[in-house]
């Protein structure tokens, strides 16, 4: 089973909450509104989304809804296999859910946004890929010195305690303390746990740099790994949780 979750901005706070959850057994794709829905609605004025119009209810269908199909980009474009190569993705596992974990699946024309839900990798070890974010809001300096970080290259993190916005954001820098981006806010709240557990085995590290005239939103790859604890569960807060499981089906129209 894979899962992605899916991310809303709220445009004036800047909050990002995760308000839906995806699957792919293999088959079918199914779709549920989790807790993080309701509060974006009586928090923030979140909209349902048109093609799920119905908080309670389980969508099912053997293809992609377009929400998220929308998000990838076509196999005929010829900048496709650079595209492909841009998130690291080894040949023949390009597979729509793969896309969206690697990419985010972000437009420029919304404020939604789709991340993995991590498991133990063959060794064990929590491991997620990521792009660092909010690049457009630090010195050109800074994009400068992405340029130069070679693959395998340590980064390290840093709470911004002074941030308005979010006072839990995490820094990734440079070992010569040159800022290169933040960690994504949907993994903070676990970083902060596997941290806590054991700082030592956890690592950042450079896994790919895209050149110009890559979107700034795909220009630093990352891969970070920890100790996945016996009694660690990623993205275990309430926001997280599906709002239905067992009712009866909703078979959205592709």
């Amino acid at each position: 089973m894979k899962t992605l979750f899916l991310a809303w901005q709220d445009p004036k706070s800047r909050a990002w909450l995760p308000i839906g959850r995806l699957t792919f057994d293999g088959k079918k794709y199914q779709f549920v509104y989790t807790q993080g829905a309701v509060k974006a609605q009586t928090e923030h004025n979140f909209q349902l989304l048109y093609s799920f119009p119905d908080l309670n209810k389980e969508y099912a269908s053997v293809e992609l809804f377009p929400l998220f199909s929308n998000r990838l980009m076509r196999r005929s474009r010829p900048d496709y296999k650079d595209y492909i190569e841009s998130l690291n993705i080894p040949e023949g596992e390009d597979d729509p859910i793969s896309v969206l974990s690697r990419s985010g699946g972000r437009k420029v024309t919304d404020y939604f946004e789709v991340f993995p839900c991590p498991e133990p990798d063959e060794n064990g070890l929590y491991h997620i890929h990521f792009f660092t974010h909010g690049l457009r809001h630090i010195p050109v300096c800074a994009t400068e010195r992405i340029n130069q970080l070679q693959t395998g290259e340590l980064l390290y993190l840093a709470n911004e305690f002074q941030n308005p916005h979010d006072p839990r954001a995490l820094l990734l820098c440079t070992e010569d303390h040159h800022i290169v981006g933040y960690c994504p806010r949907y993994i903070v709240d676990d970083v902060f746990k596997l941290k806590n557990k054991n700082s030592e085995l956890l690592k950042v590290k450079v896994e790919r740099v895209n050149p110009v005239p890559t979107p700034l939103q795909l220009r630093l790859l990352c891969n970070m790994t920890a100790e996945w604890h016996e009694d660690f569960r990623p993205f275990s807060s309430r926001e997280y949780q599906p709002l239905v499981t067992d009712i009866p089906m909703a078979y959205a129209s592709s």
